[in-house]
């Protein structure tokens, strides 16, 4: 909110009226804006930024019930207050009910016209920021690779939306195949530091000795086989971001190394006696149970509270059932376009297959599949008998995969059920909508209403 520093419009005919309007809002430190008519307020809310209109509804030329609505015709959120006699309040109320954000009644007292402005100003300035928090929603779900709309999901996307731009330290949690780092390069894409590099280091893929030159760097001669001086991951993601997958695969050695730099910024290279200062964003990753890990001593507690300053715990597949049609369609698309193939979708049975499988390897194990079943295929869907056996045992010993499920409202189930007959029918929304026994428009409509259009 731009308070003491918003434009307010004071629009009125009666000269000593409004210059006593003024003078109370100037005292507060606004910035004022004058009109003796309406018809020279619906010029200035076009020609000039104005945060709050203040409005007497009789005027002579333009009256405030008129000039309201041509105001709204050109800005329809800016906000509106108006000025009316005791006697018409009632008109007030009209003037409510076309848009005006709140009324004040002659003769004005100060302190309840100061408590209103803060008010709508206050309330504007919400509206833009949740506004802009919507946006970011739809940017991280149109380019953020991270696909999908069920509840679980867009939870995390509004984690993500107030994290990203922030410069706090994310530790995502969530099991082996999830997308943890599609989820830390979300982070990096839509933070201040995008331009800067996105730095990654699998901690469970080095030895302990080999981990530290990895993180730190080592001066030459450091160990054997060290002939020259290399710069660590650290040094390397200066002003960006450093992702620590597995982090919990780390030696306590490690740990305590790591817990300086999130502490002081600073490190020695292995060999080095320098030392060096970064300005690191880091992000770490494990499917491990670090809380328990602290409980039996083998991380750090202080390092654990020092990464989950932002907490984020993907959900597994089999906790997102709703999400498969969509996943399965995108890789579907992938793989063919790869293998150079014409498959134009997923027979009802396969896809019902992959609804009922429990998937242990989460996407990953859904890709996997997607990627086999592409390359098997002779015609133009995917059949069941191009799945992997456990993917169409679970077929066979599942008769109903969009089997109610405790928790999810009636309007999920519905967003469930409508994603799966697209699924059925490769997106013809007439033939779905034939077999949900609705019209093509109400799909539509319901399409739009679930942000699947």
């Amino acid at each position: 909110m731009k308070q003491n520093k918003a434009a307010i419009m004071v629009v009125d005919d009666d000269t000593a009226h409004r210059t006593m309007l003024k003078a109370h809002l100037a005292d507060k430190g606004y910035e004022i804006v004058e009109a003796d008519d309406g018809d020279v307020a619906i010029h200035l809310a076009r020609e000039r930024e104005i945060d709050l209109v203040l409005l007497d509804l009789k005027m002579k030329r333009i009256g405030g019930m008129e000039a309201l609505e041509a105001i709204h015709a050109v800005k329809p959120d800016l906000p509106v207050i108006i000025i009316t006699a005791f006697s018409s309040v009632e008109n007030a109320v009209e003037a409510m009910q076309k848009g005006a954000f709140d009324y004040v009644t002659k003769p004005v007292d100060a302190a309840e016209l100061a408590l209103k402005v803060e008010r709508a100003l206050s309330f504007d300035s919400l509206r833009h920021e949740n506004a802009a928090l919507k946006e970011r929603l739809g940017e991280k779900f149109d380019f953020g690779k991270i696909i999908g709309s069920s509840r679980p999901m867009r939870e995390m996307f509004e984690t993500l939306a107030l994290v990203a731009p922030s410069d706090a330290t994310v530790l995502i949690n969530g099991e082996s195949g999830t997308g943890k780092e599609l989820v830390a390069n979300a982070v990096h894409q839509n933070s201040l530091r995008a331009a800067e590099a996105f730095v990654k280091v699998n901690c469970a893929a080095l030895h302990e000795n080999l981990l530290e030159s990895e993180l730190f760097g080592h001066e030459k001669g450091a160990f054997t086989g060290a002939a020259e001086q290399r710069k660590g991951r650290f040094e390397l993601a200066h002003k960006g971001t450093l992702f620590l997958d597995e982090i919990g695969d780390m030696s306590p050695t490690t740990q305590a190394k790591i817990l300086r730099v999130l502490q002081e910024g600073e490190f020695e290279r292995l060999g080095g006696a320098k030392t060096i200062t970064v300005d690191v964003r880091l992000l770490a990753a494990t499917h491990k149970d670090l809380l328990q890990m602290v409980e039996e001593g083998s991380f750090r507690q202080d390092l654990f509270f020092r990464l989950s300053v932002v907490p984020l715990v993907l959900p597994p597949l089999r906790e997102r059932v709703e999400d498969i049609p969509q996943l399965a369609g995108h890789f579907l698309e992938k793989y063919s376009s790869k293998n150079r193939k014409d498959i134009r979708g997923i027979h009802p049975e396969a896809l019902d297959a992959l609804l009922a499988y429990s998937w242990p390897g989460n996407i990953r194990e859904l890709e996997n599949t997607l990627e086999r079943a592409v390359i098997l295929c002779l015609g133009e869907q995917i059949n069941l008998q191009e799945l992997p056996g456990p993917v169409r045992q679970a077929a066979a010993s599942s008769e109903r995969p969009f089997a109610l499920r405790p928790g999810h409202s009636l309007k999920e189930m519905e967003k469930d059920l409508i994603i799966a007959t697209l699924a059925q029918t490769e997106g013809n929304r007439t033939h779905a909508a034939g077999i949900l026994g609705i019209s093509r428009q109400t799909l539509q409509n319901k399409l739009k209403e679930y942000n699947l259009s």
